[in-house]
């Protein structure tokens, strides 16, 4: 948050300034965006006190400085990303999806993920997951009115991609693949990936009443994990 209110300040001279009072109810580096969406927060607050519109350059700039994915939380919505995080599509019209986070409480720095694949920088990945794609009938035309992504379409879409990352991950925390494993199993399941680079992990459901079953489950065996049952939109 304070990087990215010193990359703001740097770039608009006499941005005045705040105190934050950050409560943190995610783990820490867990692979969920949760450091990165407070920083868009502390963007956000700052220019709704200075007067800056969210389209204001600046903004988008000091998120690039601070962050790969800040860009994309500066307006909390669902969109496709690429490049380093700073190529944005248009948002996407999610349905809502019940999901279960789960995180094993390891440590799994971003650095040493990327490490492990073993690639020079700016290569590509020569086995990785192909991207997801969406049907061009959902694919949205503008940002106003973004046609709406039925469940199943989207499910269907995420099955045919990946996390190029999962592997990696699981080499360096094999409880990674144990997590994915007990999400896949969970009854009512839909689909059980890693988040970003982890170690987080989560799993989508049909319904909030399938999540909130699984969830009460893995807290039961698992006591020492961090399990939430969530919507994501």
């Amino acid at each position: 948050m304070l990087r990215a209110a010193a990359a703001l300040a740097a770039r608009a001279p006499g941005l005045r300034m705040g105190r934050f009072r950050l409560t943190k109810r995610l783990p820490v580096a867990a692979g969920i965006g949760g450091g990165s969406s407070d920083a868009a927060a502390a963007l956000r607050l700052l220019a709704a006190g200075n007067g800056l519109p969210l389209d204001d350059p600046r903004l988008f700039q000091a998120a690039r400085e601070t962050g790969a994915d800040i860009p994309v939380c500066l307006a909390p919505r669902a969109r496709m990303m690429a490049a380093t995080g700073d190529e944005l599509g248009p948002p996407l019209a999610l349905p809502p999806l019940f999901a279960v986070l789960v995180n094993p409480g390891v440590p799994l720095a971003t650095a040493d993920v990327f490490a492990r694949l073993g690639l020079a920088k700016g290569a590509d990945n020569p086995v990785a997951a192909p991207p997801l794609r969406l049907p061009a009938a959902m694919s949205p035309a503008s940002t106003a009115n973004p046609p709406p992504i039925a469940f199943d379409d989207l499910v269907a879409g995420l099955r045919r991609s990946g996390n190029d990352l999962e592997d990696a991950a699981g080499v360096l925390q094999p409880v990674v693949g144990h997590v994915l494993a007990v999400l896949g199993a969970a009854r009512g399941v839909r689909l059980a990936r890693m988040s970003g680079s982890g170690a987080t992990c989560f799993a989508l459901f049909q319904t909030c009443r399938a999540a909130a079953r699984a969830v009460a489950v893995i807290r039961r065996d698992h006591p020492g994990w961090w399990a939430k049952a969530t919507v994501l939109r």
